[in-house]
């Protein structure tokens, strides 16, 4: 079991910067890859940045503007956001992946619970 805690989020300017920080706990040497996506009413939630076998992918809506990076030690993985746009509101979602130690080694997936972020003059 895995538990996911995003923090971090809030309002910002255009242009201006937020870092996105998402706490694991638990069994989390199960974790295989993790990432994050974002949500805004009316829509499904989107990829925004993962990081799965240590290849990392970035939305291109993002890239160049977003980054996703780990402290393994605090078990904590990061998105810092720069050059916002209002575009960039959404509540963001950490999500974690995950594979048992044993067979049948069911695969999870684990979701945290939203962070706000809201991109506005």
């Amino acid at each position: 079991q895995v538990q996911l805690v995003e923090s971090g989020g809030g309002l910002v300017q255009p242009g201006g910067s937020l870092r996105l920080s998402c706490a694991a706990s638990g069994d989390t040497l199960s974790i295989t890859g993790m990432g994050w996506y974002r949500q805004t009413p009316g829509e499904q939630r989107e990829l925004v940045a993962r990081n799965t076998s240590n290849i990392i992918i970035y939305a291109d809506s993002v890239k160049g503007r977003f980054s996703i990076s780990r402290n393994s030690t605090k078990n904590t993985v990061y998105l810092q956001m720069n050059n916002l746009k209002p575009e960039d509101t959404a509540v963001y979602y950490c999500h974690a992946h995950t594979v048992g130690h044993f067979p049948p080694l069911f695969h999870s997936e684990y979701w945290g619970q939203g962070t706000q972020v809201i991109v506005s003059s």
